[in-house]
């Protein structure tokens, strides 16, 4: 079959990053993707807009970054936003900062991203496979001798394994790479969804289901004990909550429901005010409107559809004027409007996840190099790694620089 200096599992951004990176040191490189194209899950990130990266500096980067953001802290200084941003720029793709430091192409198409990565590889001389499904790695003496796919052997001293996690699994990312993984020897740390929509008990989500809100806080209590917070969007589903805060939260939903933990989440709908502010405007508005129906005033406070799903949570009567209103009734209404409960009862699948937490620990991976610890000539990039991040570009730039890296280092075995 030919040898190669470097052969890349996976042609995704992590592979095609790691490809790129060791032919521009005239290595010569082959990618084997087992789907029939390359780069699927790409091409739906951002809902098809393709979040690339983010602005923020290294050291607020790895805060955004679990379990162990320092372990990426060298990979960040051989290959950061602005290297992948220039990249891209050079083949065509011009990009736009968005709030909270988002980089999106310009374009709004993830298909460009992908494009302009396929033609720099190309150029490299890189040799990419389609419909190649790695079954083992051949290792001698704890060294990458090659590897086997499709039956056939293929020689190499370099692998690198970016065959992506859990997450889409219908994009081809189904785990498999886990397991070359453990095969050789290596200990994977609990494989679960991140980034991941949340189901709720009792109906009212679903009464809610296509709203959505904006500039609320979200927090999640374990046992009763607040352990996360997020400012921000969120959105109202058939089956419970979603939208950024929430899949950002949702890290430490999936842990604490995987410990049987009670879960809650509660929504702030006013976090601009406080208790005695929201008092104050909520006894402002039932004095100066106090012939409305309550119905009619709670539009004020709230989006229409909630209206009726809030006054039978408080079973207040929509009929009643606003003078009639108690003050045990105004309290109630102040309570829910900042403490708006829901009992947490599942997390989705990972057909519905944007990442995948936990993968091969970074205690048995350099991070000088992404090589293992364990055989010598095997890396990793990308979503292998036991490495995740919250929503907002961080999770593609992990890609992007443990690919560069593993690249840039395999050469050491030629």
């Amino acid at each position: 079959m030919g040898h190669f200096d470097v052969i890349v599992v996976g042609a995704g951004p992590a592979g095609l990053l790691a490809a790129g990176s060791a032919a521009a040191q005239g290595d010569k490189v082959l990618i084997l993707e087992k789907m029939r194209q390359e780069g699927r899950k790409l091409l739906i990130t951002g809902k098809g807009r393709c979040n690339i990266t983010n602005d923020s500096a290294v050291v607020d980067f790895i805060q955004h970054v679990y379990p162990n953001g320092r372990f990426l802290r060298n990979a960040f200084t051989h290959f950061f936003s602005q290297d992948i941003i220039e990249l891209l720029q050079n083949y065509g793709v011009n990009v736009s900062c968005e709030r909270g430091g988002r980089y999106f192409p310009s374009s709004n198409r993830s298909a460009e991203v992908l494009a302009a990565l396929l033609k720099w590889v190309h150029e490299m001389k890189v040799e990419i496979r389609c419909g190649h499904r790695v079954e083992k790695l051949i290792v001698k003496s704890n060294t990458i001798q090659g590897l086997q796919a499709n039956g056939q052997i293929f020689k190499t001293k370099s692998v690198i394994l970016a065959t992506g996690g859990k997450s889409y699994p219908a994009t081809g990312s189904n785990g498999e790479g886990y397991q070359l993984a453990r095969e050789v020897g290596h200990s994977i740390e609990r494989i679960r969804p991140s980034l991941v929509p949340i189901e709720t008990g009792g109906d009212v989500a679903q009464k809610l289901q296509g709203l959505t809100l904006k500039n609320v806080r979200a927090v999640v209590w374990v046992n009763e004990r607040k352990m996360g917070e997020e400012f921000g969007e969120m959105i109202f589903t058939h089956f419970g909550l979603s939208g950024p805060i929430i899949l950002s939260l949702s890290r430490i939903v999936v842990d604490a429901l995987h410990k049987k933990s009670k879960v809650e989440v509660t929504i702030d709908l006013k976090p601009a005010l406080d208790e005695k502010k929201l008092d104050m405007r909520l006894l402002r508005d039932l004095n100066e409107f106090g012939k409305r129906k309550i119905s009619n005033i709670f539009r004020d406070w709230l989006p229409s559809s909630m209206v009726p799903v809030f006054l039978d949570i408080l079973g207040i009567d929509p009929e009643k004027e606003g003078h009639q209103i108690s003050s045990k009734e105004r309290k109630q209404i102040r309570h829910l409007l900042k403490n708006f409960r829901f009992r947490i009862t599942n997390h989705r699948s990972f057909k519905e996840a944007i990442i995948t937490a936990g993968g091969v620990s970074t205690l048995e991976i350099s991070s000088k190099t992404m090589e293992s610890k364990l055989v010598s000539g095997l890396y990793f990039a990308g979503e292998m790694i036991d490495l995740d991040a919250e929503t907002g570009g961080y999770n593609l730039q992990i890609a992007y620089s443990t690919g560069w890296l593993a690249g840039k280092s395999s050469m050491n075995n030629r």
